[in-house]
C-alpha cells in the first residue's frame, strides 16, 4: 500500500517538473504607460497569439518613460528589478520601444542575465547579436506626402505634426517626396505647440490643405500629451488629416499607408514562438510591411476617392451592405432553417388540413341550412342593430315575406307587414316580460296556431360581435292535448269527488236524524201542551230554529266542498283543514276514530292554490286511512295530522297507526286505477297527487312509520300577508 502511494507522489512530482521544464517564460517591457494607444495595440497583438499556447507565461511591465523625469529613474528601476527578479530567469524579453531596449542591454548582466531578445521600434536597427532579433516598424513618411497628393490633386498646403521632427529627420523625408512631385504645393512643419493652439488653428474649414499627423507625445512646454487629448483635437478638425500608423484610425482620420501596431504585435508573438521552440534559419532583422487603410466616414466627408488609385487597401468604418446589417438576422436565419423548414412543412400541412376542414365546413353548412329548412319551427338571429342575419324558409313563408327582403333587415322596418307586426308586438311583450312567451299567429289558411318563444343569445367569437336567435315552437297540438287532459283531470276529480259523496250523504242523514228526531219531539209538545204561555212558546220555537240552522250549516259546508275553485286563492290551511274534519265528523266519530291536530308555533299557513281541491286531497287521504283502522281495535284508531313551517315551505303529515302499507304497494300508490281495495276506483290517491303536484305546484310523499302510514304534503309559500296560527 504504502509503495502505490510512494509511486503516486513521484508520478505528480515528475509531471509537474515536466510541465515546469516544457514552460516558458517571457517578459514584455513596454516603453510606455498603460493607456497608449500605439503599445497597448502591439500588446493585444501580441496577447491574442499567446492565448492558444498554454506553455508560455507573460509579465508585462510598463515603464512610463514618457511621464517620469526622474534623474536616476533608470538606476532605480534597475534596482527594483534586480529585487523583483533575483530568483527568476526568463527565456525571451520583448523590447516595445527604445527606452525599454536601452535598459534591457545595460542592464543585461545585472537584471536579465543572457536572455534572448525582441525587439521593436521606428528605426531601422541591425544588430550584430545572434540573441537579438528586431523588428523594424519606422513610418513611411515619403509614401504619405506622395498619398496625398496623389489623392488630393488641388492640395495647396500640407500641415507636418510630429513632435520628433528634428530628432527623426522628417524633413528630409518630405524633400524626397516634393522632388519626386517636383514640389506643387507649401510644407509647414509642426513641432513645439499645444493641443488647444492647434484646435485653434485648424477649427475652421481651409479649402485644398490638408495635416500629416506623425506623432505629438509634448507640447512646447515638454508635457506629456495624454491620448485622448489627441482624439479630442482630431475630432475638431475640419481638414482632412492622415496618419502614418493605426494609433487613431477609427478616431476621425482619413488613414494612409500606416503600420498596423496590432499586427506588430501579432508577428512579434510569432516570432517569438518561433525562437522558443528553436526554428532553424530565423531571420534577425525584420521590416513590418506597410497598409493602405482608410476610413470610409471621413473620406465620405471630404469626397476623398482612393479607389482610383490604389487598388489594395482596407477600409474601417465601412458602410454594412445589406447582409452585413442584419448579419445577426441571416445568422439567426441559418440557424433556425431547420426550424423554419418544418415550420413551412407545418404550415403547407396546415394550408392542406384547412382545406379540408373548409370542405367539410362548407359540408356542415349545406347539411346544416339543409336541417333548418326541415325544420318544422321557424328560426331567425338578429345581430346587436336588431337586424336579421340569417334565417329558415319556415320563418320566411311564416311571414310572408320574400328571403331577399329579410336579410339585414329589420322587424321594425317591416310593421307595414301585418304578420311582421304581429310577430313584432309578440316579441316586444315577451322582452318586457319573458312569462309572455305564447302568441297566437293566424296562418295563410285562416288557421290559429299557438307559438312558444324561445330566445338565446350568442357570440360571434370572429367579428366579437352579439346577437339574438329566436326560435319560434309551434305548440297547438300540444296546447290542444293539454285542454284535453285538464278536462280529462276535472272529469277524474269529479269522479273521485262523487265517489266521496256516498260517504258524506250518509253521514249527512246520521247528523240529520238527530235534529229531525229533536223538531219533531219540540211540536210534539208544543201541539199537545195547549199553553198559552208565550216564554214557553218562544222556548220551542228557538229550539227548533237551533237543530235547523245546524242542518242548514251541514249542507252549506258539504255544498261549498263539493264546489270547484274556478281559480287560484290564498287560503288558510288549517281552516280549510278543520272545515273538512267538520263535514266528516260523524262519520269519523262513527268509526271510533281519534283525529288530532297539532300546529306548530309561529307556523305560517297561508298558501296559494286551489282551497276546494286540497280539501279533497286531504279527504281521499283521510278516508284511506280510515278504511284501514276499522281492522284496528276500536280503541286504538288514530290520526294525527302535523302542519308546521320548513325551509320557506308549508309541511303537512298525515300519520294513522293503521300498520302501513306493504311494500310491494307503496311504489304504486300514486299511480291511476291502481288499488289495494277490492272495490277501489284506484282514482282517489291519483287525483290527490295531481292536485298537490300539477295544480298546486307542491309534493306528496309517503312512508311507513313504526305504526302506519305518513303521508307529506309540501307546500310552496310566498313571504307576502303572512298570517301565521299557534
Amino acid at each position: 500500500m504504502n509503495f502505490k502511494k510512494i509511486l503516486f507522489i513521484l508520478i505528480i512530482f515528475n509531471t509537474i517538473f515536466l510541465y515546469a521544464q516544457n514552460s516558458k517564460n517571457i517578459l514584455i517591457l513596454n516603453s510606455y504607460h498603460k493607456g497608449f494607444i500605439y503599445s497597448d495595440n502591439i500588446i493585444n497583438g501580441i496577447e491574442s497569439i499567446y492565448k492558444d499556447q498554454e506553455n508560455i507565461k507573460t509579465n508585462i511591465l510598463y515603464m512610463d518613460s514618457r511621464r517620469v523625469f526622474v534623474s536616476d529613474y533608470k538606476t532605480l528601476l534597475s534596482n527594483f528589478y534586480k529585487a523583483k527578479f533575483e530568483n527568476k530567469k526568463f527565456d525571451l524579453i520583448i523590447c516595445i520601444g527604445k527606452f525599454s531596449y536601452d535598459f534591457v542591454i545595460n542592464n543585461k548582466l545585472k537584471v536579465f542575465n543572457y536572455s534572448k531578445i525582441i525587439y521593436t521600434g521606428i528605426e531601422n536597427k541591425k544588430i550584430d547579436n545572434p540573441n537579438i532579433y528586431t523588428i523594424s516598424a519606422n513610418i513611411d513618411v515619403k509614401e504619405n506626402v506622395e498619398l496625398i497628393y496623389t489623392v488630393m490633386k488641388k492640395l495647396k498646403k500640407l500641415y507636418i505634426i510630429n513632435s520628433s521632427l528634428e530628432k527623426e529627420k522628417t524633413n528630409i523625408e518630405v524633400e524626397k517626396a516634393l522632388k519626386k512631385l517636383k514640389k506643387r504645393f507649401e510644407i509647414q512643419y509642426i513641432e513645439h505647440s499645444s493641443i488647444s493652439q492647434l484646435k485653434e488653428k485648424f477649427s475652421s474649414h481651409k479649402k485644398n490643405e490638408a495635416i500629416l499627423f506623425i506623432k505629438f507625445l509634448e507640447d512646447s512646454d515638454f508635457n506629456s500629451i495624454k491620448d485622448t487629448n489627441i482624439v479630442n483635437f482630431i475630432k475638431s478638425v475640419n481638414i482632412p488629416i492622415f496618419v502614418v500608423d493605426d494609433q487613431f484610425l477609427k478616431e476621425g482620420v482619413v488613414g494612409g499607408k500606416i503600420i498596423s501596431s496590432t499586427k506588430l504585435g501579432k508577428t512579434i508573438a510569432i516570432l517569438s514562438i518561433d525562437i522558443l521552440n528553436n526554428k532553424q534559419h530565423i531571420k534577425r532583422d525584420y521590416k513590418l510591411k506597410y497598409d493602405y487603410k482608410f476610413d470610409s466616414l471621413v473620406l465620405k466627408k471630404y469626397n476623398i476617392k482612393p479607389y482610383y488609385f490604389y487598388n489594395s487597401y482596407s477600409i474601417v468604418n465601412k458602410p454594412e451592405d445589406f447582409f452585413q446589417k442584419h448579419r445577426d438576422l441571416f445568422e439567426i436565419l441559418f440557424l433556425l432553417f431547420p426550424l423554419l423548414l418544418l415550420l413551412v412543412i407545418g404550415l403547407l400541412h396546415n394550408i392542406y388540413y384547412r382545406k379540408q376542414t373548409e370542405k367539410l365546413l362548407q359540408e356542415r353548412i349545406d347539411f346544416d341550412d339543409t336541417l333548418l329548412n326541415a325544420m318544422k319551427n321557424p328560426i331567425f338571429w338578429q345581430n346587436k342593430d336588431e337586424k336579421i342575419v340569417d334565417f329558415n324558409s319556415k320563418f320566411s313563408s311564416m311571414i310572408g315575406i320574400s328571403e331577399d327582403r329579410l336579410y339585414y333587415a329589420s322587424l321594425k322596418k317591416l310593421r307595414s307587414y301585418k304578420k311582421a307586426r304581429k310577430l313584432l308586438e309578440a316579441l316586444e311583450k315577451y322582452n318586457k316580460n319573458e312569462k309572455e312567451a305564447l302568441f297566437t299567429f293566424e296562418t295563410e289558411d285562416k288557421t290559429k296556431k299557438i307559438y312558444l318563444i324561445n330566445q338565446a343569445k350568442f357570440k360571434d367569437e370572429k367579428s366579437q360581435s352579439y346577437g339574438t336567435v329566436t326560435i319560434l315552437t309551434d305548440i297547438t297540438k300540444e296546447k290542444q292535448i293539454e285542454k284535453e287532459k285538464e278536462r280529462n283531470q276535472e272529469f277524474l276529480i269529479q269522479q273521485s269527488k262523487l265517489a266521496e259523496i256516498g260517504e258524506i250523504f250518509s253521514a249527512i242523514a246520521h247528523q240529520w236524524k238527530a235534529p229531525l228526531l229533536e223538531i219533531t219531539t219540540i211540536a210534539q209538545e208544543s201541539f199537545y201542551s195547549n199553553e198559552d204561555d208565550d216564554k214557553e212558546k218562544e222556548s220551542y220555537v228557538k229550539d227548533i230554529m237551533t237543530q235547523v240552522k245546524y242542518m242548514n250549516d251541514t249542507i252549506n259546508d258539504f255544498q261549498d266542498f263539493i264546489k270547484p275553485s274556478n281559480k287560484k286563492t290564498k287560503f288558510d290551511i288549517y281552516e280549510a283543514i278543520t272545515s273538512l274534519l267538520k263535514i266528516i265528523d260523524h262519520n269519523i266519530r262513527f268509526n271510533y276514530i281519534d283525529v288530532k291536530i297539532d300546529l306548530k308555533d309561529n307556523t305560517n299557513v297561508t298558501v296559494y292554490g286551489y282551497r276546494n281541491e286540497f280539501m279533497q286531497s286531504l279527504l281521499n287521504i283521510i278516508n284511506n286511512a280510515k278504511d284501514e283502522l276499522v281492522n284496528n281495535d276500536f280503541k286504538n284508531r288514530k290520526i294525527n295530522i302535523e302542519i308546521f313551517n320548513k325551509q320557506n315551505k308549508l309541511y303537512i303529515n298525515i300519520k294513522d297507526n293503521a300498520g302501513g302499507i306493504s311494500t310491494k304497494n307503496i311504489e304504486s300508490i300514486f299511480t291511476p286505477y291502481y288499488s289495494t281495495k277490492k272495490d277501489g276506483s284506484g282514482i282517489g290517491l291519483y287525483m290527490t297527487k295531481v292536485i298537490i303536484e300539477d295544480k298546486m305546484n307542491g309534493k306528496i310523499r309517503v312512508k311507513n312509520t313504526k305504526v302506519g302510514a305518513c303521508f307529506t304534503i309540501i307546500l310552496e309559500q310566498g313571504n307576502e300577508n303572512i298570517s301565521t296560527r299557534g
